[in-house]
Parts: structure tokens; C-alpha cells; sequence
């Protein structure tokens, strides 16, 4: 939910950047300032992304490893 309202006040920000940007009221240079910080924020969520999957496959690998295990003591029995 509160998703959701971020997302809409994001996109009345943007439409009102639009807005000034058409009538010559927005400078590029902070436009710019603007992309660079999106820009970074996105490489860090992607890293961070990266890395928490990579954890995630390592520890899917040991439960399949550990499953494996356990199974093979309820077979042999």
C-alpha cells in the first residue's frame, strides 16, 4: 500500500518536472543531478539484489545437500 502511494507521488513529481521542462522552467543541469542519483541508487539496489541472491542459492544448495542426506537415512531404514 504505501508502495503504491510512493509510486503515484512519484509520478505526479515527474509529470510536474515535465510540465516546467515544456515550459523552458527546467534546468538540465539539475535534471541531470537527478538522473546521476537515480542512477546510483539503481546500481546499488542491483548489487545488493545480486548479492542477496547469490546467498540464496547457497543456502537452496545446502538444504538440497541436507535433504539428500536425510533421505538417504529414511531409504536405508
Amino acid at each position: 500500500m504505501m508502495m503504491e502511494f510512493m509510486k503515484k507521488a512519484m509520478d505526479w513529481i515527474l509529470e510536474k518536472e515535465a510540465e516546467a521542462a515544456k515550459e523552458c522552467h527546467a534546468k538540465p543541469e539539475e535534471i541531470e543531478k537527478q538522473i546521476e542519483l537515480i542512477e546510483k541508487k539503481k546500481e546499488a539496489l542491483t548489487k545488493q539484489y545480486h548479492e542477496n541472491i547469490e546467498e540464496l542459492e547457497h543456502i537452496l544448495n545446502r538444504l538440497h545437500t541436507i535433504k539428500a542426506q536425510s533421505l538417504k537415512c529414511h531409504i536405508d531404514k
